[in-house]
This record gives structure tokens, sequence and C-alpha cells, in this order.
């Protein structure tokens, strides 16, 4: 693993790509942030050794190394599931290169569906909490040691200072921010009404296929994280409806610009 991490650090230092102070983790349709950045260096994933390779038609497959908002960043542009037939380990590969790269702190983004009622479609939810169902865990390998602590606390994976600047800025830009649980499932599937239920049972907020993976391997990183949901459909079990693709990814859309907003001031104020 880490000759794998080394060997694409390296390829990606030699062709431009300097020394990030935050990586950004873009999920569906939340792609637009890219025009905000001066891009300085970008690179498929294809091209970059021991990567994965993004299978879902809607997320993009590159690595772009630029400036944003003053400050250098790493993003990647479309990301890996568990329901792409990757393992975990591929899952959050990038999260280690990135670092390896010199990130001090990550931004995930995702689009997810609302399991509190209260929480609409095209709002934002902060990410406070997670639940893993996703049937495993980045860190349950043979030599996860030589990386870092087997055993890594998860009593507060999302880092407190962020969450708290971030909900200041949106309380300064009128922008609805909710603030929940998430709970990371494997799909490619959506939820049954019966697992919608079990979900709000267990104290999940939003469901989503991603992130937690990401996360776990953040803190076993000692890397900073904050992880925004852009809620794109609201699961009520009594009123289910069939799943509608092209709505999610026009939802995503509408509240892309506010999550822009959030992570552009956020990385402003770090």
């Amino acid at each position: 693993m880490i000759k794998y991490i080394d060997e694409a650090i390296e390829f990606l230092q030699k062709r431009g790509f300097g020394t990030p102070e935050i990586g950004i983790i873009l999920g569906t349709g939340l792609g637009k942030i890219i025009d905000h950045v001066t891009i300085e260096a970008e690179m498929s994933y294809n091209h970059i050794p021991n990567f994965p390779t993004a299978t879902v038609e809607f997320h993009k497959g590159k690595l772009i190394y630029g400036e944003l908002a003053g400050k250098k960043v790493v993003l990647m542009q479309g990301r890996f599931h568990v329901y792409e037939g990757y393992s975990l380990l591929d899952v959050t590969f990038p999260v280690r290169v990135m670092k390896g790269l010199g990130i001090t702190k990550l931004f995930v983004s995702n689009a997810s569906g609302a399991i509190n009622l209260n929480f609409k479609k095209g709002e934002i939810m902060l990410v406070d909490d997670h639940i893993n169902l996703q049937g495993g865990s980045p860190l349950a390998f043979k030599g996860i040691s030589a990386l870092g602590e087997r055993f890594v606390d998860m009593n507060q994976p999302y880092d407190a200072i962020m969450n708290a600047k971030i909900e200041e800025i949106a309380l300064a830009r009128n922008i609805t921010l909710h603030k929940g649980v998430y709970a990371s499932v494997v799909g490619p599937q959506l939820e049954t009404r019966a697992e919608y239920k079990y979900l709000k049972v267990i104290g999940a907020d939003a469901v989503g296929m991603s992130t937690v993976p990401e996360v776990i391997v953040a803190n076993h990183l000692q890397l900073p994280v904050i992880a925004l949901s852009v809620l794109t459909d609201e699961c009520d079990p009594d009123n289910l409806k069939p799943v509608d693709i092209p709505d999610i990814i026009a939802q995503a859309g509408k509240a892309e610009p506010q999550m822009i907003t959030l992570f552009t001031e956020l990385i402003k104020s770090l």
C-alpha cells in the first residue's frame, strides 16, 4: 500500500501537482465548484498509477490542482463507491494520496436522501455524525499498522471547529443548513420502505452511498474533515414514489451554488 501511494504521489508531483492545503471530494452533481478554481494541473484518474477509475456516468474522473479562495487545493472531480465493485481500500486510496501531497484538511460533499422529514430536497445538511452500514472498514486489512494506529477513535469524526464556522457562514448568508446523522449504505439500489423506516429508527437523518469510508481514513490520518450532504429526495416510506435520477441530479444542481458558497467562505476563514 505504501509503495502504491508513493508511486501515485511521485507521478502527480512530476506533473505539476504542488502542495495543496485542502482536499475536496465532489459528489454526484456537484462539480461546478471547479469553475471557481484557478487550475494549475489536472489528471484523469486512469492515468494516475494505482488509482481506480470512476465508472458512474455523472462522475467526471479527474484529479485537479489549483487555487480556490486564496488557498491551494486538490479536488476529486468524481469519487469511487463500493457499488462500482471497488474495495474499501480502492475507495479511500485517493484520500491517502491527497494527504501525501500535503493536505491538512479534507472537505467532502455528497448527494443523499432525507430520512428526517423536516428536511426538504434542495436543502443542505452538515454531517455531524454517521452510521456505517457498508459492511466493512477501510482499516480492516493486514499491514494497517504500517500506515497508522489500528484502533482509531471515532467519538468526533467531523471537525467541530470547521463545523461551527460553516454554521456561522450559513447563518450570515441566509442559507438553510441542517445538521444531522448520515447513514452510508452500499447501494446501488435505493432503499425499500421498510429500510427507510429502519434508518429513521436507528437515528439517521440522511442516507447515501459514500463519504463514510473516506471520513474513516481521514480520521486514521488525523486529518480534520467536514462533510456536506445535498438532499436530493425525501424518503417518506408512507408516500414513497419511484426514483427519478434526473430529478436527483437537478436537485443537486439547485443546491450547488449554496454549497460552493459554504466551502469557499470556509476556505477563506481558515
